[in-house]
């Protein structure tokens, strides 16, 4: 960190607030981590490639927030964020994702995040959500504010509405890349699994959402995605 650069108004306090990065793409991380650590009022305490890796480093490098993307190697991002919360009640969560914020945030509250940005969003709104949430707020989109608000008033009851809530958080992501026309070979390569387990996962899909057929599935996944999207 460079001395003698100016402060931002928007600097939380004395000391940087420390972040832990967890996403399976090493380029991400060290992009994520020249942006952050540029910035006078926060700093990289860590970087995980993998959630077990990242549970692990939460006592050893005690962070103030935690950035988490949605698809890891060995497990949802969904999912660590719940095993993140259930040993820090107090941890902040942020998710960083490719993953469009519509398809996923109101999962990501669920779970315990407190806002979710889309990588595609650009460095300077991915450092206002960091400190939206460091502050105790949530961040997330207008658009998606209004989705998680019609959800919990239990207005969205169309094709993706409640049984959607029957997928665990991997089932959702294949469904989601199914619904983008890509192939189980495909989405085995995207998501570091072996093709027989996403198709296992595919007929589970297709059982929870009482779908006859592949291409029934297939269908239903495009139609969700670009109702959701």
């Amino acid at each position: 960190m460079s001395k003698g650069k100016p402060v931002r108004p928007g600097r939380l306090n004395s000391s940087p607030r420390r972040i832990l990065i967890v996403d399976d793409h090493p380029m991400v991380r060290l992009g994520l981590a020249e942006l952050i650590n540029r910035e006078t009022d926060l700093e990289v305490c860590g970087e995980a490639g993998k959630a077990t890796q990242a549970i692990q480093m939460l006592d050893e490098v005690s962070p103030d927030l935690v950035l988490v993307d949605i698809s890891l190697d060995d497990m949802s991002g969904l999912d660590l964020i719940h095993l993140m919360r259930q040993q820090d009640s107090a941890l902040r969560v942020l998710v960083c994702s490719m993953h469009s914020e519509g398809l996923y945030a109101e999962r990501a509250l669920r779970a315990g995040a407190s806002g979710y940005v889309c990588k595609s969003e650009g460095g300077e709104q991915i450092l206002e959500a960091i400190r939206t949430v460091l502050i105790g707020k949530v961040r997330l989109s207008e658009d998606a504010s209004e989705r998680v608000l019609s959800s919990m008033a239990d207005l969205g009851d169309g094709p993706a509405g409640p049984r959607m809530d029957r997928l665990s958080n991997r089932e959702l992501e294949i469904f989601e890349l199914i619904g983008q026309g890509k192939t189980s070979r495909q989405i085995a390569g995207e998501l570091h699994l072996s093709i027989k387990t996403v198709d296992a996962h595919r007929q589970k899909i297709k059982t929870k959402l009482n779908l006859l057929n592949a291409n029934e599935l297939v269908y239903r996944a495009v139609q969700w995605v670009l109702q959701e999207r």
